[in-house]
């Protein structure tokens, strides 16, 4: 399942992995032993789980425990009605894939805790089955930046002059452009999630005799174990690179950081919520015409889309995207073979195509 919600978890405070004493503390029942397992849970898991996945965990804690205060129930133990109840309320005005995400959380903390997981009741997956039947499996798709939409945007923030700027010396370029203009098209090429975008390392890029490149992506959503992947750069690609890099004088760390206004580069990589908010603000400057606003996902699904319309097999765009299972890219491109399907070459020799 591919999520990417528009309000990332915020990060939990320093000195605890899942962050769960401030916000479970005052929901607990009396005694140290639960917070004891749960920080003893937390340090033995120290680096097992992706910072996303702990992130979140936080995040949905701190709101199942204040939905629990608020109506007088247990958090932990919870009991499987007092979830089923949980899920009721939130399927009301939360997507399906973010109440599926609490379920999983609140069973994530009760292992944690070394308590019986109430989410394996019935009454809790009855509650899911509710859920389902009223807001549907399918889940809204990301809205897709293809190959022209991308240029377009490539053309607003860098213009030939600023390549020619960072090719002369010039060391005033606007360091931003160049940079979210490096970052689109990486992210096009790669196919990368927008986590995985800002966790690239420069000595990790290799360039090509030919102008090419490519890069090494330590880890991905499917290789939580960092086994990692190589991803192809096109040679305008490399371009875009080389001048954001030469002109922000960095030659290792992360490849994509922070830029101030004035100029300064952060030594930090960029956080994974800046990546959506600057291909909105990029298309809106840009001109770019969608029907929903990017996302962080938004050229993932576009360049998925580019390859099933060029006639790439199903197999190569499951490698270039790096997916295990061919559900999310068929679903990016049903509407591609939706027009070429046995309908349309149907349509078509009744001569109504």
């Amino acid at each position: 399942m591919e999520f990417d919600p528009a309000d990332p978890a915020p990060a939990p405070p320093h000195g605890s992995s899942f962050a769960l004493s401030v916000p479970l503390a005052a929901a607990l029942p009396p005694g140290p032993a639960l917070l004891e397992r749960l920080e003893a849970y937390a340090r033995a898991a120290q680096g097992a789980f992706a910072p996303n996945t702990l992130r979140a965990l936080a995040a949905d804690s701190r709101i199942f425990a204040a939905w629990c205060r608020a109506h007088g129930r247990s958090v932990l133990p919870a009991a499987p009605q007092t979830v089923a109840d949980f899920i009721d309320a939130q399927a009301a005005r939360k997507s399906r894939a973010t109440v599926e995400r609490y379920r999983s959380s609140i069973a994530m903390l009760h292992r944690a805790a070394g308590l019986p997981n109430p989410c394996t009741d019935e009454r809790v997956r009855l509650a899911v089955k509710r859920m389902s039947r009223a807001k549907g499996r399918r889940q809204k798709q990301a809205e897709p930046l293809n190959r022209p939409s991308i240029d377009r945007m490539l053309a607003v923030k860098t213009p030939e002059r600023l390549h020619r700027r960072v090719a002369e010396g010039d060391r005033e370029v606007p360091l931003i452009a160049l940079r979210n203009a490096a970052l689109m098209a990486v992210a096009y090429d790669t196919l990368l999630r927008r986590s995985e975008l800002v966790s690239l390392l420069i000595e990790d890029l290799e360039r090509v005799e030919d102008g090419s490149g490519t890069i090494l992506v330590r880890r991905t959503k499917t290789d939580q174990e960092g086994e990692g992947a190589v991803k192809y750069l096109a040679p305008d690609t490399v371009g875009h690179v080389s001048a954001w890099l030469e002109a922000a004088g960095l030659t290792s760390g992360p490849l994509f950081r922070p830029v101030t206004k004035g100029g300064r580069v952060g030594a930090a990589a960029l956080g994974d919520a800046e990546v959506y908010r600057l291909y909105r603000e990029i298309a809106l400057a840009a001109g770019v015409k969608l029907a929903r606003p990017p996302s962080g996902h938004s050229t993932r699904v576009g360049a998925t889309q580019d390859m099933f319309a060029a006639g790439f097999e199903l197999l190569e765009v499951m490698q270039a995207g790096s997916w295990k299972t061919p559900a999310m890219p068929a679903r990016y491109g049903e509407r591609l073979r939706a027009q070429r399907g046995a309908a349309r070459k149907l349509a078509t020799l009744q001569n109504r195509a």
